[in-house]
């Protein structure tokens, strides 16, 4: 991850890549189930996941329809 961000900033991916692997896990799926389900790549998951990769807008949009949750709810602690 690149050091010059603020440390909130990587809290934050951190919790939304968290999010979705719980979301994920409940639901039965692996990683490229909700890929390929979402239409993205699987290292777009695991990265995102991971928190190494800021993911798009869209790419979020998209795992969080196949999760069938709103955008909103990958920002939330649970």
């Amino acid at each position: 991850m690149p050091s010059d961000l603020p440390d909130w900033l990587i809290a934050q991916r951190v919790q939304v890549g968290h999010r979705i692997r719980d979301l994920r896990i409940q639901r039965g799926l692996s990683q490229e189930q909700l890929a390929h389900e979402a239409g993205i790549a699987r290292h777009t998951v695991y990265r995102t996941e991971l928190a190494t990769h800021s993911a798009s807008l869209d790419a979020l949009g998209l795992i969080a329809e196949t999760l069938g949750v709103p955008l909103w709810q990958l920002f939330r602690d649970e």
